[in-house]
């Protein structure tokens, strides 16, 4: 065989095999181990070396080599790095695929729903249990001083601040994280529009706050949320005592359901019977509705409500027509 013959072959060989080696790469970085696969849960912990993630992935029957995914990642290095956390990937997806997934950090996203209403500690427990967090840290940060003042507000704690809403978190998140969170939102609802308002109404943040979280309790239905606001505005503005039940509550420590007569008459920084104005703090954390009803009050003369027992209420103008009302509701008396 001649020379030239001789080196055409091997080149044809070494071609071949380029070609080959090729073929067997794209088709390891671009096609699933196996399609038609459903998702799982994979958790790349802070500090797993490339080398680990293609272990993990491979452990898993998630790429078809450990090898070849490390090569994919020094290929496409510009790209940027994997990041930890906790992943819904499928067999179905290209390793590809699978590294653009870690590369972009889309994690898996853990869901916690706030209601309206609820006091810190409430709110304490709903986020531990949903995102596996400590109940006891969560609520004694509302309370730290260094912490709250690091978050823009002036309160004593953070009752009122925590706005309801349905958050989302990646596995990992912070007892700290959760609050400041919830903290921006709040802070973020008030716009300048309403800032403004706020001050056309003689109100500063916090004592909106807290006038939005006594029509929280008080308000059985949003509709009649705007209509409790008026009863608490006109009562403000003729230095009338609130005189409502849920701020004497809050101020009863270990309260067992039932409000008495002797805890009315006892004097304290929440009883709205003894205390003219608005009590020093917020009573709950108060939604949206509740927020916007102190804002914007319907345009009323009533000065008092009772319930009718069925979440709704009867607002009255006068004392007398009051009385009627709590006769015809409260006492069981048919006029």
């Amino acid at each position: 065989m001649r020379t030239s013959s001789y080196f055409a072959l091997i080149a044809l060989i070494v071609l071949g095999g380029a070609v080959l080696m090729a073929i067997r790469l794209h088709s390891l970085f671009h096609l699933p181990v196996r399609p038609g696969s459903p998702p799982e849960i994979v958790d790349i912990l802070p500090g797993t070396s490339v080398g680990g993630v293609a272990e993990i992935l491979h452990t898993r029957n998630l790429i078809a080599s450990p090898r070849a995914f490390k090569l994919l990642v020094r290929l496409t290095a510009s790209e940027g790095d994997i990041r930890a956390g906790e992943y819904e990937i499928s067999a179905a997806q290209s390793s590809r695929q699978i590294l653009a997934h870690l590369r972009k950090g889309e994690t898996v996203l853990h869901w916690v729903t706030v209601p309206e209403g609820l006091r810190i500690e409430e709110v304490a427990a709903i986020v531990a249990e949903s995102l596996v967090l400590s109940q006891e840290r969560f609520t004694a940060l509302t309370s730290d001083g260094e912490f709250i003042a690091s978050l823009g507000v002036d309160a004593p704690h953070l009752e009122g601040y925590l706005l309801p809403e349905t958050y989302a978190f990646s596995k990992g998140v912070m007892e700290e994280q959760v609050i400041r969170k919830m903290v921006r939102e709040m802070l973020a609802l008030f716009d300048e529009a309403k800032r403004a308002r706020m001050k056309t109404l003689g109100l500063n943040l916090h004592q909106l706050l807290t006038l939005a979280s006594i029509i929280e309790k008080e308000a059985g239905v949003a509709s009649e949320a705007p209509l409790i606001a008026s009863v608490y505005h006109n009562r403000l503005q003729k230095k009338m005592r609130l005189q409502s039940d849920p701020t004497v509550i809050y101020g009863i420590e270990d309260f067992d359901g039932n409000l008495r007569r002797r805890d009315l008459i006892r004097d304290g920084p929440y009883n709205t019977y003894r205390r003219a104005g608005l009590p020093p703090t917020p009573i709950a954390n108060p939604g949206r509705s509740s927020i916007e009803a102190a804002l914007n009050p319907a345009a009323t003369s009533y000065l008092y409500f009772v319930s009718r027992n069925d979440r709704t209420h009867v607002f009255s103008e006068t004392l007398a027509e009051h009385n009627r009302a709590v006769d015809r509701y409260q006492r069981r008396r048919v006029p």
